[in-house]
């Protein structure tokens, strides 16, 4: 009997798309992989890529070759881009330990040679200045309120007391600050991205998609050199975005005063389905057949198969897949500070609309205690007035001098098991205020449509009321 052997082709030693080749032979060769990758050149990698990745499609092979790109001083809004790529990994640099410098934002390429760019400029200054004045004050104030630990040290004292003053400071910084982001995904995910950056209506990130592309090219330069715009991308934008002419925006007949948090659509069989499926997959039967079985139960009967299915999950539990056979689909709004931590949570569908001031700002309340409130309304309107010129000259450039404060709207759908990990994750102790609001009103939506199946979530002992009431001076 054969061995069992499990070891790594180390990127050491061989090149992304070696290994990716590697991969792909074993599918029709029966030498092992040590072998295969030991026969290959990057010349006849290459060719390799040509033939079955580029002329035949074959685009999965791709996903064997794995890159890791450093993204900085790009800017927030660029990195929302960056970012959209659902199968790749992330790790950026965080407005709620870090503090911003002055001269830490990007001035869109779109204003080189404009009457508009040294007035932009002077609005971002006035934001970074505001958020800088801002520290000491909201700091001050913490200190009064948290006293040091028992044998705590400074550098730990320091920590701790900073992620709480920055938290709040930040929602004055504007999108165009720039950040830092590290990027783990296969070359079919960063060919993808490069086409949709390419493609895309700001010139920062078709800047940058064309520098990704450069960069990767060093590492997979056949798997990523075919990377263009894509004609679809950019020309379906531009027709739809047309069409905003045709509606009148701004004013809501069907809706006069719309929830923040509206869930707009559910599976209303969506509890029987997912136990339906749980019998189906540990039974023989047609789901069909399983589905009946459930709707034919009594609810004390139908509860207590729920409780099989989720009571003995643990606060670290993934609940199983079956969980994911129902969906559920929000309108939210919420500030940019919450959706910042709402798009990590890329299994869900999301639709973001443009960062705007239109839909007002979020005030903390320890900004207000402070006694800074006044200074930070005065760098929010300030930030009105300049995104109002800046939108009559290009809706997306608007988008550079929002700050984090603003809300904005998006859309999102889901399923069950997915509302998990978002709920029990984001209203957690250090998860920051603003989205512990949203995922405990989503919870609380959730609760109402499906109770049977979401009681078993465990979340934090508080409301979103509570969080309004605790942590903000106008939501």
């Amino acid at each position: 009997m054969p061995q069992r052997d499990i070891y790594l082709l180390s990127p050491r030693a061989l090149s992304p798309e070696t290994i990716a080749v590697a991969f792909a032979k074993t599918s029709r060769a029966p030498e092992s992989f040590r072998e295969i990758a030991t026969e290959l050149s990057e010349e006849k990698s290459a060719q390799f890529h040509e033939k079955w990745v580029v002329g035949y499609g074959h685009a999965s092979v791709a996903e064997h070759a794995v890159l890791h790109l450093a993204f900085e001083n790009v800017s927030r809004v660029a990195i929302e881009t960056i970012e959209s790529s659902r199968l790749a990994s992330y790790t950026e640099k965080s407005t709620r330990y870090q503090k911003w410098g002055a001269d830490d934002f990007t001035i869109p390429p779109e204003l080189d040679g404009h009457p508009l760019r040294d007035e932009f400029i002077q609005s971002v200054r006035l934001l970074f200045s505001t958020y800088a004045e801002s520290l000491d004050p909201v700091k001050n104030l913490i200190l009064e309120r948290t006293p040091r630990r028992e044998n705590e040290s400074d550098e730990a004292y320091d920590r701790r007391i900073r992620s709480q003053y920055v938290d709040r400071c930040r929602f004055i910084l504007p999108a165009a600050a720039n950040a830092n982001v590290g990027m783990t995904a296969n070359a079919r995910v960063i060919e993808m991205m490069i086409r949709k950056m390419l493609s895309h209506p700001l010139e920062e990130v078709r800047q940058i998609g064309q520098t990704v592309k450069e960069v990767s090219k060093a590492e997979t330069p056949t798997l990523v050199k075919y990377a263009e715009a894509v004609p679809y991308l950019v020309e379906t934008t531009t027709e739809i975005t047309n069409h905003r002419s045709q509606i009148p925006l701004g004013h809501d007949d069907v809706n006069p005063k719309p929830e923040w948090c509206s869930l707009i659509d559910h599976d209303k069989d969506g509890e029987k389905k997912i136990l339906a499926a749980a019998l189906y997959r540990f039974n023989e039967m047609p789901y069909a057949n399983a589905l009946a079985y459930v709707k034919s139960l009594k609810k004390k009967e139908r509860e207590r198969l729920a409780e099989s299915l989720l009571g003995k999950l643990g606060k670290y539990d993934i609940p199983l897949r079956e969980l994911e056979y129902s969906t559920y689909t929000f309108d939210l709004v919420m500030d940019q500070g919450a959706f910042a931590e709402f798009k990590r949570h890329r299994m869900m569908t999301q639709t973001p609309q443009r960062l705007t001031t239109r839909l007002g700002y979020t005030i903390p309340l320890l900004v207000t205690e402070a006694g800074f409130g006044s200074k930070y309304e005065a760098a929010m309107k300030a930030a009105i007035q300049m995104y109002e010129k800046l939108y009559d000259f290009n809706p997306d450039v608007a988008q550079y001098i929002v700050p984090n404060g603003f809300k904005r709207r998006v859309l999102a759908q889901f399923n069950l098991r997915e509302a998990y990990a978002f709920c029990q994750l984001r209203t957690a102790a250090n998860a920051h205020f603003s989205i512990r609001r949203v995922a405990q009103k989503i919870h609380e939506e959730l609760s109402r449509v499906h109770p049977m199946l979401t009681k078993y979530m465990k979340l934090r002992d508080e409301t979103w009321q509570q969080v309004e009431e605790n942590y903000f001076t106008k939501v």
